[in-house]
């Protein structure tokens, strides 16, 4: 058995997260812009920060475990 957890909320997240496609924090002309399909260092820190604790407290501290496969 394979443990899916790991790659389905990566996955979910990298897309959730992904700077300028829902949000950018923070925006190129606010703190916050929505849908502005723009990228910067500043926000890819951020994002990529949030992306870390956000996984990490799905996976390993709620032990989140998803099995496939015989």
């Amino acid at each position: 058995m394979q443990d899916w957890a790991p790659v389905v909320v990566g996955v979910v997240l990298f897309v959730v997260l992904s700077p300028g496609l829902l949000i950018e924090l923070p925006g190129t002309h606010r703190w916050v812009d929505f849908g502005s399909l723009r990228v910067t260092g500043k926000s890819a820190v951020v994002h990529t920060i949030v992306f870390f604790v956000l996984f990490a407290i799905v996976v390993v501290a709620c032990k989140l475990h998803i099995y496939t496969g015989a």
